[in-house]
């Protein structure tokens, strides 16, 4: 479970969201990638929303960028939900890395279905949102799944994919700084 502020201040849950899908996305203002899939995320939700599917920001803005979280939604035009003050150690007990934009998916149980490191693609998403929304209580098909370890307690692996490519390491913005993060 994650419990962090609002942009109002008010104290919000992931326990908040049980029957629904949730897909919580861990960005920061400073991070160009993150930036950059901010707006296919809010197409996500608009498009996915009727479904149950909530797509949350978790920022990792601390208090010296944290003021440019607001102007920065306003300007894209994001209308969904803002958390503010997620730290490595909130990603850390989700089993992500510390960089950044890293995504999980919540099942209708509020588990842990899926983990998307780095930069995300519509398509990852939309493959993992409607087999969970088709209630499969199958395996995962195998391209969903990564060789990402889940944590204790977690009921399947998290995924991390990078279809048509070979294996490879690459760049990620962490939190602590510049971090290369296998995949």
């Amino acid at each position: 479970m994650l419990s962090l502020p609002d942009l109002s201040g008010e104290r919000q849950s992931t326990s908040d969201f049980v029957g629904r899908l949730l897909v919580l996305n861990f960005w920061a203002t400073w991070c160009d990638p993150c930036r950059e899939e901010m707006p296919m995320l809010e197409r996500l939700q608009q498009d996915y929303g009727r479904h149950g599917v909530v797509i949350v920001g978790a920022s990792a803005d601390d208090r010296t960028t944290r003021d440019r979280v607001r102007p920065f939604l306003d300007e894209a035009g994001i209308s969904f939900p803002i958390w503010t003050g997620a730290t490595v150690q909130d990603m850390d007990r989700f089993g992500l890395s510390p960089s950044l934009p890293s995504t999980l998916i919540l099942d209708r149980d509020g588990r842990v279905a899926f983990r998307l490191i780095g930069p995300l693609k519509r398509r990852q998403l939309v493959r993992r949102l409607d087999f969970l929304l088709s209630g499969s209580r199958g395996r995962v098909p195998a391209s969903m799944v990564s060789s990402l370890p889940a944590p204790a307690g977690d009921h399947e692996a998290g995924a991390h994919e990078h279809e048509d490519e070979e294996a490879h390491a690459h760049g990620g913005v962490g939190l602590e700084g510049a971090s290369l993060v296998p995949s």
